[in-house]
């Protein structure tokens, strides 16, 4: 740290020695400071950092995400204020001064949308746009998070699930941030076993395909899914049954994942709609 404040003297200090004198300084009406006689200090490249180096802060959002009525939708929440006053936003906020990001996220999360029990949170992308919110400069890093489709928040009047396909009007940049988690979902059903943190703890094959069919936004063969995470060593059947539906046939088997953890499973796997290659 010396050496560095030495080396910034010597850029923006050019002392000249003219003589001797006393220790009295004065001005000489530029941008010079005289010490007594002879002693002449140039500022002219003197920055004042304190001006010229903005002010940052960090926060951390998340883009909760949740299989809801067969379809794949997003937390948020209406903002009551200026900027985007009416508009809706990820939920999250500022990064505390002893907090990990991790923490400071699921601190947000259940203050202010009670959301409590994640199956599952990750990062997903540090926002550093210095132009990214209209008041100052503010770094964001977002996560992604899912909630099983067995369960049911309660959330406050300002907060709603929302389509991620139909989206709201956003405030900041975080409809670009929903999409993205959107995108990180899809692409890990396909080479991690990311399902277990859509679905119940006891499931049929056919409402784990919905799921899938959800979160994908494409059909899903329910013996090919099966076919799959059972190669895979996904799924463990749990030796329960459910009775048939309205058009008959055997009891479904119910099933289980075999991890409640995320695990990569086949790195280079695509889950693609019927019949594409």
């Amino acid at each position: 740290m010396k050496a560095r404040e030495a080396a910034l003297a010597e850029d923006v200090l050019d002392v000249e020695a003219r003589g001797s004198g006393g220790a009295d300084w004065g001005f000489d009406g530029g941008q010079s400071a005289i010490l007594g006689e002879g002693l002449r200090l140039r500022v002219d490249n003197f920055v004042d950092k304190s001006s010229t180096e903005a002010q940052s802060g960090h926060e951390a959002l998340a883009a909760v995400l949740q299989v809801r009525g067969g379809e794949l939708q997003v937390l948020l929440w209406q903002r009551a204020r200026q900027p985007f006053l009416g508009a809706w936003a990820l939920p999250g906020g500022r990064l505390g001064a002893d907090e990990t990001l991790e923490r400071s996220i699921r601190r947000h999360l259940a203050a202010k949308v009670d959301v409590r029990e994640l199956s599952h949170l990750e990062q997903l992308e540090t926002l550093s746009d210095p132009d990214r919110h209209p008041e100052g400069r503010l770094v964001a890093t977002a996560y992604l998070g899912l909630v099983p489709a067995d369960a049911d928040p309660r959330v406050p009047e300002d907060t709603a699930w929302h389509r991620v396909d139909e989206l709201p009007r956003m405030a900041f940049d975080h409809a670009a941030v929903a999409l993205a988690g959107r995108e990180r979902l899809r692409a890990k059903l396909s080479y991690t076993n990311a399902g277990f943190a859509l679905a119940p703890p006891a499931f049929t094959i056919s409402e784990l395909r919905k799921l899938y069919r959800a979160a994908l936004g494409h059909d899903v063969s329910a013996t090919n899914l099966q076919r799959v995470l059972v190669r895979r060593r996904l799924l463990q059947p749990t030796g329960e049954t459910r009775p048939p539906g309205r058009a008959g046939g055997r009891p479904a088997a119910v099933f289980r994942f075999a991890a409640d953890d995320l695990e990569v499973t086949d790195q280079f796997a695509v889950l693609r709609p019927p019949g594409e290659r």
